[in-house]
């Protein structure tokens, strides 16, 4: 057999995670871990891209792209508990991968996972520079425009995107236990925004303005779900962080599934009040949530709410920025790259080089780039991820079906398709040049792969 399809065992992906060098603490409880699957996963998906969306794609049809977007996350959701629940490890749709279907295609995912998370943490970046040069404004400070834009938009660099993810690299340095009580703090505070603003804005809702309901048609509804997909895809990485939990077995379900319920509940009531609110061709500004109770004439709970979104989003970065690092680190602890990437501080036990290259991009990327070129890129390595995450828990089935499993899909043979089914739809549905750029940064792993990664893997010695 060649090389490329070289795979783990179960058992050695456990007693990987056990070594002295690479060991991480287990520090985060079932509430602190719901609480990073809504604090990474809330975030500029719902209270930035809604607007963006219903404006260009889906019209008010962007509040069925959330429930079907939701639909297909819950289901593959399922599949990511039935494997982290089996492998509690670091490395999430990567580790299973390579587990279940081979070295080549665990890299693929791998490398489409840092893509995916560093992307989506600087995405959420540039969401967060929006509300926090918006807050300046009503305050009274003006800042320039050269310093908050992006090159596209006129500007040299995104200056507050830059210092909101420097302040967030700083906490991730910091160890998983600072990152658990920076996460719950900040993810408390925005589930209150989403719920002031719902409470709020619903007194408002005029259903004239969700008419017409699909003006783009089906196409722009699935369109819009692959975009809008962006708001779930952080709920993954929290399965990235499974060597840092206590009772993993157990606490995994309850994290993993109760917040995935509770995120389509909250995107799909926010859109339909949002478009509710305001006409979706009045939409298309970077803090739509912010800018509909401003419409209305609730300028203070704009503030109220754009400062709450300030502080939330800081989770949302510090969720998938973490992500990022686990599977950097994942992968020079499996020796495809460095292993000097997969070092841990000493006694924080953090993976220092792997955090600092990530929320180095991520920085470059967020003060360069727009919010639109960002989140189509971040949505891609997403839906790949997690089409390969429910194939391989179909796979392991047929290998290993005596292998206990504290947790598994019920009725596979209807979720599996619908998460396989379901994530190739959406890729089909993303715009042409966000697979030319995809397939460029693909092309660049396969050549890290085949020139360091084939040769050093540990399994191979």
């Amino acid at each position: 057999m060649s090389p490329i399809w070289r795979k783990k065992t179960v058992e050695e992906a456990r007693e990987l995670a056990e070594e002295r060098e690479y060991k991480l603490k287990r520090e985060l409880g079932p509430l602190q871990l719901m609480l990073l699957v809504l604090g990474s996963t809330i975030g500029a998906g719902i209270f930035v891209l809604p607007g963006t969306v219903a404006h260009h794609y889906a019209g008010p049809g962007v509040i069925a792209s959330f429930a079907l977007s939701g639909l297909v996350t819950i289901a593959v959701g399922l599949a990511y508990v039935e494997f982290a629940s089996m492998v509690p490890v670091a490395g999430s749709a990567y580790t299973y991968a390579y587990v279940a279907l081979g070295e080549i295609l665990a890299w693929i995912v791998g490398w489409d996972l840092i893509f995916e998370f560093t992307v989506i943490t600087s995405t959420v970046a540039v969401g967060w520079s929006g509300y926090v040069v918006e807050i300046a404004r009503s305050a009274g400070l003006s800042l320039p425009e050269a310093l908050t834009r992006d090159l596209a938009h006129g500007g040299i660099v995104n200056l507050p995107a830059v210092l909101g993810l420097l302040l967030v690299a700083s906490i991730a340095l910091a160890g998983i236990r600072l990152v658990g009580q920076a996460n719950a703090l900040f993810t408390w505070i925005k589930v209150a925004a989403i719920l002031f603003f719902i409470a709020v804005g619903v007194g408002y809702v005029d259903p004239a303005h969700w008419q017409p309901f699909a003006p783009y048609g089906l196409s722009g509804i699935l369109t819009g779900a692959a975009l809008v997909f962006f708001a779930y895809t952080g709920f993954d990485g929290v399965t990235t962080v499974l060597e840092e939990v206590k009772n993993p077995q157990r606490t995994i379900p309850i994290a993993l599934l109760g917040g995935l319920i509770l995120l389509t509940l909250f995107y799909v009531v926010v859109a339909a009040v949002m478009l509710g609110m305001v006409p979706y061709t009045d939409l298309d500004v970077p803090d739509p949530a912010a800018y509909a109770l401003a419409r209305v004439g609730i300028r203070w709970g704009s503030a109220l709410l754009s400062a709450a979104v300030v502080f939330g989003l800081i989770a949302t970065m510090l969720g998938n920025g973490l992500s990022a690092t686990r599977i950097l680190f994942a992968l020079g602890r499996d020796g495809l790259l460095p292993p000097a990437i997969a070092r841990v501080h000493p006694t924080r036990r953090v993976p220092t080089m792997a955090t600092v290259l990530v929320f180095g991009t991520s920085i470059i990327l967020a003060g360069f780039l727009s919010i639109g070129e960002l989140a189509e890129l971040a949505n891609i390595g997403g839906l790949s991820a997690f089409l390969l995450t429910t194939v391989s828990v179909v796979v392991m089935r047929f290998r290993r079906p005596d292998e206990p499993r504290v947790f598994k899909v019920p009725a596979l043979w209807l979720f599996a398709p619908i998460g396989i089914v379901g994530s190739l739809v959406l890729i089909a549905s993303l715009p042409a040049v966000t697979f030319v750029r995809f397939g460029l940064w693909l092309l660049l792993g396969l050549v890290v792969y085949f020139g360091y990664g084939i040769r050093h893997a540990r399994i191979a010695r």
